[in-house]
């Protein structure tokens, strides 16, 4: 199985784009390489703006380009972009309902070395709050790239789309369905529901075939867009099931797996375990290794099914 970031995803997805729309610009806070930007640049650099370390001052900038007929795509590090720049997001871009996209990188603990001051844990919370802002997290790069089209082509309004650093599985195909607003089920089951967003999907993945061996079904569903989340797949698979956890690489606070537990509580409520950041900072170490000590890799959501299993 290949193994590639999912920034590179986004990267394709900007070519992509500027080949095939002549009003798509992209825009990068001194970061267009770890973004992937710089590949947009290479080929398009009159249509390429190096804002430099001003987050704040590029998302004014994208609010002006959408307002005057372009497509904008600002490009950063999560805790930079939306996390900096929020009041520019809220009041210049979503407030005036501008064609922005923004992108945010270097999302989750999975950043690493980084440590917390640039591992971005908050950004799905931040950004599902603001009216009518699309927050999409891809499983791979395959998916990202998808995404990243999508918001362009499907989405006339602003979206967020976030992403890692690290390199991940890829397990999604070209022929995997994706469409922006309705969850994918990835794999049957009937005890319990995993529903997962971002790279952690393959570690539910993965823990669903273990508890299969132990004689434990699995449904496995990939929760790629937050906003507008897929209330009918979510209360569908409660149903189903009777048990849910809910898998992200953010803080367990806001982020997809309260969006999911808001439309249960509406919908179908079942018992629900939540994996994701133990409502803490991260720390300098290795992907791997921080996603194990934080409780986000496959033993932690097998245990977290056992737990939930329990409360059926």
């Amino acid at each position: 199985m290949d193994m590639l970031p999912t920034r590179d995803g986004y990267g394709l997805g900007l070519v992509w784009l500027g080949e095939n729309n002549p009003n798509v610009v992209v825009l990068t806070g001194d970061l267009s390489e770890s973004t992937r930007s710089s590949w947009f640049a290479e080929k398009f650099p009159k249509r390429f703006i190096e804002v430099g370390v001003a987050e704040q001052n590029m998302m004014g900038i994208a609010a002006g380009l959408a307002l005057s007929g372009k497509i904008p795509f600002v490009s950063s590090y999560a805790t930079f972009n939306p996390g900096r720049n929020w009041d520019q997001l809220r009041v210049s871009v979503c407030y005036s309902g501008a064609n922005v996209k923004i992108a945010g990188a270097h999302a989750g603990i999975s950043v690493g070395p980084d440590g917390a001051t640039h591992q971005a844990l908050e950004d799905i919370a931040i950004t599902r709050v603001l009216p009518d802002l699309v927050v999409i997290v891809p499983c791979d790069k395959i998916e990202a790239q998808k995404a990243t089209i999508a918001m362009a082509v499907e989405i006339k309004g602003p979206a967020y789309i976030r992403f890692g650093r690290e390199k991940s599985p890829v397990f999604t195909t070209e022929d995997t369905p994706f469409k922006i607003g309705r969850a994918e089920v990835f794999r049957e089951g009937d005890d319990v529901a995993i529903i997962g967003s971002g790279m952690l999907v393959y570690n539910a993945l993965q823990a669903a075939e273990e508890l299969h061996k132990e004689g434990i079904s699995c449904q496995v569903v990939n929760n790629h867009t937050i906003k507008p989340i897929d209330r009918k797949t979510i209360a569908a698979a409660a149903r189903k099931c009777g048990a849910v956890v809910t898998v992200e690489e953010h803080q367990i606070n806001g982020g997809a797996g309260s969006a999911v537990i808001e439309v249960l509580a509406e919908e179908y409520p079942v018992p629900v375990e939540r994996v994701g950041m133990p409502d803490s900072f991260g720390q300098s170490g290795q992907p791997a290794e921080l996603i194990e000590h934080y409780g986000m890799g496959k033993s932690a959501i097998i245990k977290a099914v056992k737990k939930v299993l329990k409360r059926k």
